[in-house]
């Protein structure tokens, strides 16, 4: 399995913009679907956002679309999320989450249970 590490969390400000990256490490990281969850106090962990294996095709939650960007560089194997006009209902642990292109059945971008690696988490805090 890829593992992965998440960094670029922090305390903000609504409004503010911050950015998230997840380096992955130990497979070929061009392999892998990203994803992107985050689960607040007292809540089920959610989709964010996801992108395929070459970057072509990006998925969002309704909740953060046409605020939040993930993009990913695959000659550094790392997946970033672009999060603008932050608001306090942003405000979790968010994870970064990947899934080999070569497992069996379909794959659904915002199920959890696609994925195979998980990050630890970087914690992301909007205030008012």
């Amino acid at each position: 399995q890829v593992q992965l590490v998440e960094s670029g969390g922090g305390l903000v400000q609504a409004g503010d913009s911050l950015r998230l990256s997840c380096a992955a490490s130990g497979r070929t990281f061009s392999d892998y679907a990203m994803g992107w969850f985050r689960q607040a106090p007292g809540k089920e962990r959610e989709f964010v956002a996801a992108i395929l294996w070459s970057g072509g095709s990006t998925y969002y939650a309704n909740s953060v679309k046409d605020r939040f960007t993930i993009s990913r560089d695959n000659a550094k194997n790392t997946v970033y999320l672009q999060m603008n006009s932050l608001k306090l209902e942003d405000t979790a642990i968010y994870y970064c989450a990947a899934r080999n292109r070569y497992n069996s059945g379909n794959y659904f971008p915002s199920f959890k249970s696609n994925y195979d690696s998980w990050g630890q988490g970087t914690q992301v805090t909007v205030s008012s």
